[in-house]
């Protein structure tokens, strides 16, 4: 089997020629055969008529042998055998005779005189002949009663010689038409085929320059294989366009605890902070080691939830203890930062006839992750939040939200700090995204990131806004029931 793409349609279309060539002969071979068969019968048919009248007076006269010995040397140049039939078919015994048929050549009782029948049969000689039988009397007459005349069937040669002058016009002229075809269709798939491989390999190359889409052209499969690279080849860029961010996120992120830490470090072990000073330096390291360590934390969960390692595990969830277990939980770093954290009445419309308005919305989540969403939205409220402000969060029931299938549940966390910059609702869930353009906040940048991944796994929604005239408000929306789940956990009431 040929390797390349274009050897092997070279090689299927001679495949299909050959098969093509040996298939016309044989159909000309034998309509050729049949066709000289056929003159070669009536060619003896006429030679037969031309006899006729002077073998039926010899007949009549009785000068059987005479007429047919000279018929025999009439005919002898042109290899044409003469005998005589009787009724029965058998050859009458007319003198020396030339090669006879092995066999009897029936002639019906309902052949008239002056038919002629013709055919072909195997004769003593060994030899196939084409013969002529020109009936000269009824079917009961006592003597001969027809007149045959034959010669060795040589239809095979011709029609092999006829063969052999027409089959390489038409070897000639598939080769003509074929050829180009072979050739234009294998540059058809070949071409963009090898500009696909051409691609490929550059997009196995970092260093590659970006080059313009590659032309859909070529047959249907082709064109669809084209339009994919061309999309791996834009989502490659892009991917590859944000690993350089992160890269950089990474690297301005790792310097500052890093410089923190080789600094205070450098102190203590000089000496030159010594008491309360070493107690602050000793409490910078450990705080800027903390952070080094959520940021390695929380870059591992998000590669988690993206690879589903961290699978789900469901359960029936309460709306408003989730948000007081949250309240309770940050309750501690909110007093020290002089923050107000409390919580708003939770509202809900139920999706059943009999649920009461105000009913406590509820639904089936994970809890560990649900906290871990909560918790990361009030922990980024309280980064911006200035003394004496107040963080409030709300759960409510929601329907028909984009991105988001059936009835949901909102969890929202609003802060009256002052929202996010320009353009940043939209960049807000992106990792390493600050409002602080100085990116010197005790944040991670990646909170709000996970926030997203987390509610993606649940199959719903992370949206941010900001709150006029100021502040900001993020909400988490999630499916009272996540559709790649059974009903099994659906909550109570819904």
């Amino acid at each position: 089997m040929p390797r390349s793409l274009t050897s092997r349609i070279v090689g299927a279309f001679a495949l299909l020629a050959v098969v093509l060539w040996l298939a016309i002969g044989a159909t000309l071979f034998v309509a050729l055969r049949s066709l000289h068969a056929e003159a070669t019968s009536s060619r003896l048919a006429d030679v037969a008529q031309t006899f006729a009248v002077r073998v039926r007076s010899a007949v009549a006269d009785g000068e059987v042998r005479q007429v047919i010995a000279q018929i025999r040397t009439d005919v002898s140049s042109a290899t044409v055998t003469v005998h005589l039939l009787a009724a029965d078919g058998s050859v009458v015994d007319v003198g020396p005779a030339d090669p006879a048929p092995a066999s009897p050549i029936p002639i019906p009782a309902t052949t008239k005189i002056g038919e002629t029948l013709t055919g072909s049969t195997r004769f003593a000689d060994g030899e196939i002949h084409d013969y002529a039988a020109l009936v000269l009397r009824g079917p009961n007459a006592p003597a001969a009663r027809a007149v045959l005349l034959s010669t060795i069937d040589r239809s095979g040669a011709d029609a092999a010689r006829d063969l052999g002058r027409t089959l390489p016009i038409v070897i000639l002229v598939t080769l003509a038409v074929g050829a180009p075809l072979a050739i234009v269709l294998s540059r058809s798939i070949g071409r963009p085929l090898a500009r696909l491989a051409g691609r490929t390999s550059e997009l196995v190359d970092p260093g590659a320059p970006l080059t313009a889409p590659l032309p859909i052209v070529g047959p249907i499969e082709v064109r669809d294989a084209t339009a994919r690279v061309n999309v791996l080849a834009d989502e490659l860029a892009r991917t590859r366009a944000r690993e350089s961010e992160l890269l950089a996120d990474l690297r301005h992120d790792l310097r500052t605890p890093l410089t923190v830490i080789a600094g205070y470090a450098a102190a203590l072990g000089d000496g030159t902070a010594i008491g309360p000073a070493a107690e602050r330096a000793a409490a910078a390291i450990a705080e800027e080691a903390g952070r080094l360590e959520r940021l390695v934390g929380e870059l591992g969960a998000i590669d988690r939830l993206r690879t589903g390692a961290d699978a789900l595990r469901l359960e029936p969830i309460d709306a408003t203890a989730v948000l007081a277990a949250t309240v309770e939980r940050f309750a501690a770093a909110a007093d020290a930062a002089r923050v107000t954290l409390e919580t708003a009445p939770t509202t809900g419309r139920g999706v059943e006839a009999d649920d009461d308005e105000g009913s406590d919305p509820s639904l089936a989540a994970d809890r560990v992750a649900l906290d871990r969403i909560l918790g990361n939205l009030v922990d980024n409220a309280l980064a911006v939040v200035e003394p004496g402000g107040t963080i409030r969060l709300e759960a409510r029931r929601v329907e028909a939200v984009a991105g988001v299938n059936g009835p949901a549940v909102a969890f929202s966390v609003i802060d009256d700090g002052p929202g996010f910059a320009p353009g940043g609702t939209t960049q807000a869930f992106e990792r390493f995204y600050r409002g602080d353009p100085s990116r010197t906040g005790r944040g991670s940048g990646l909170g709000l990131s996970i926030v997203r991944e987390l509610a993606s796994a649940h199959g719903g929604i992370a949206i941010a806004e900001n709150l006029s005239p100021h502040g900001a408000r993020v909400s988490v929306v999630l499916p009272v029931q996540p559709p790649e789940w059974p009903r099994a956990v659906t909550p109570a009431g819904v």
